[in-house]
């Protein structure tokens, strides 16, 4: 199966080299290339790949209101691309839709992997990146933990679910903290994200912040009361 990416940043020459490297991969071919956000919406409109890349500022139509245009479209999924990993529009990007973010230096085999792993359904953010990111745009809960009826149609074990998918917990992690087997984890996960209506796993990590499952600030291995502890855990790539 090809890959069939549309490429949009302002820079004719990052542009063109993010370009040059995907459409040499055998299993990839670069369908258009945008210089700003509105030129992307139109590509994606008419070539209909599997993979945007966007810059998040360019003129015109900037890369967040161009994810969530190319999010509400379709099945096309969206990668935001940064020069800085403390963007101020990083948060906003997640929220439009985006499966997660990268720096503008990246190497040559991530930008290629990041690709594949997106293509395939999966979330690009470590849980580590996203937690900071969440923590610093989100306003830390207010309210009192698990208050937000949003998280009433969530079984107890699907809250401790999206408990630990906030953490950063993998399935195989989740699985071993819950006694369960991964087939039970993929179940729990697909649940929480149906039930939420959340596109994938950065999503969650973000509800659980908005809702006040979790608080900005809260240590790993000390959860709201009632839900389950993970001290030292260590954060996993962000996997559906």
């Amino acid at each position: 199966m090809t890959i069939r990416v549309v490429v949009a940043d302002d820079q004719e020459l990052v542009r063109s080299g993010f370009a040059m490297i995907l459409d040499v991969q055998p299993d990839m071919e670069v369908v258009a290339e945008a210089g700003d956000g509105a030129e992307a919406v139109e590509a994606v409109r008419r070539h209909r790949p599997d993979v945007a890349l966007l810059d998040i500022r360019m003129p015109r139509v900037d890369g967040i209101e161009a994810c969530r245009a190319i999010s509400a479209a379709g099945d096309c999924r969206t990668v935001m691309l940064t020069t800085f990993d403390s963007d101020e529009y990083v948060y906003e990007a997640l929220h439009a839709g985006a499966s997660g973010f990268l720096l503008k230096d990246v190497r040559r085999d991530d930008l290629v992997h990041a690709v594949r792993v997106v293509a395939q359904g999966d979330s690009l953010l470590a849980p580590s990146v996203a937690r900071r990111l969440v923590e610093q745009y989100v306003r830390p809960a207010a309210r009192p933990r698990r208050s937000d009826p949003r998280l009433d149609v969530l079984t107890g074990r699907e809250r401790e679910t999206l408990l630990l998918l906030a953490r950063g917990l993998s399935n195989a992690e989740i699985a071993a903290e819950l006694v369960v087997s991964d087939h039970t984890v993929k179940t729990h996960v697909g649940n929480v994200l149906a039930k939420l209506g959340l596109r994938d796993r950065i999503q969650a990590v973000i509800c659980a912040y908005e809702t006040g499952l979790i608080a900005a600030g809260d240590p790993a291995g000390d959860p709201p009361p009632g839900g389950p502890s993970r001290p030292g855990s260590s954060p996993a790539p962000v996997r559906n």
